[in-house]
């Protein structure tokens, strides 16, 4: 008797190279990148993104000794993978992959639950808080970035993109081979984030430093701005963010905190949550 071959979400076939297909990626010019954060600013002003979260980002690294010593930048985002994780994991299939390429979010049908977050490897996702200043934009779902799918189905390009001064982020059809991506992947070496994974990300990298790619060397050597602007996040989102403790304050309170915000908020959604692992568990 043949066995049905169980679908994990809305999971496309991967594009990258296929004739007669588009895959939207993104390339990264470490050699141009001036820290600015002009892309994140933009995309902060683009989406309303809340404080403490990002959809894109820019790590800061410092190499060498005093008095010879540089600052590296290294911008992150949603890699849009070929063969992404977090839609394979999605109870709900609220996470998809469009046919072009793009990973995006159905927030109608997000429940919250992280998993997603849990699955990504690439830590490019968040969840949004429950209250916000426009109350027209989604809460207490996960988001990400979208490589601005909605801008680039008008011709235009991702926000972080037009924002860049120094042009370092290039977004084009890498399936094109008259695209300025594809001439790039054609001349420069590019590498991309763990590419052992085998999830075959959209976003590459000229001129990339492994150090700073490297996900404990990032995090230990943080700015003091990010570090005070996370903990400022969750100060002001206590319940939304469970598990995410501040730094520099009592760990067990807040884990004790967090622990009874997190049954508190369960009955609304225990018959989803429910309906979701039944799905997964039985198909």
């Amino acid at each position: 008797m043949a066995t049905a071959r169980r679908s994990y979400g809305l999971q496309t076939p991967g594009t990258r190279g296929v004739e007669g297909t588009k895959r939207y990626s993104m390339v990264i010019d470490l050699r141009k990148c001036i820290g600015c954060m002009s892309c994140a600013t933009a995309c902060k002003a683009e989406y309303g993104v809340p404080l403490g979260v990002w959809r894109t980002w820019v790590k800061v690294g410092d190499k060498g000794r005093y008095p010879n010593t540089r600052r590296i930048f290294m911008p992150r985002l949603c890699n849009h993978c070929d063969y992404p994780v977090c839609v394979r994991n999605c109870p709900t299939q609220a996470t998809f992959k469009h046919k072009d390429g793009f990973v995006l979010q159905r927030y109608n049908r997000c429940i919250g639950c992280r998993t997603c977050m849990v699955a990504c490897p690439y830590n490019a996702r968040h969840l949004l808080p429950a209250k916000r200043t426009d109350k027209n934009l989604p809460n207490m779902v996960v988001d990400k970035c979208t490589f601005c799918f909605h801008r680039v189905k008008k011709g235009l390009v991702p926000a972080c993109v037009q924002a860049c001064v120094g042009g370092a982020r290039i977004f084009g059809d890498m399936n094109d081979p008259n695209s300025e991506v594809a001439k790039l992947a054609a001349k420069e070496r590019m590498t991309v984030l763990k590419p052992e994974l085998g999830t075959s990300p959209a976003v590459s990298y000229i001129g990339s430093d492994w150090e700073i790619m490297d996900e404990p060397h990032s995090y230990t050597n943080r700015t003091t701005q990010l570090r005070r602007e996370f903990n400022a996040y969750k100060r002001n989102h206590k319940g939304d963010t469970f598990s995410d403790i501040v730094e520099g304050e009592s760990t067990m309170l807040q884990i004790t905190e967090h622990f009874f915000g997190f049954m508190g908020s369960i009955p609304h959604k225990l018959s989803q949550v429910l309906k979701s692992f039944g799905t997964f568990i039985f198909g």
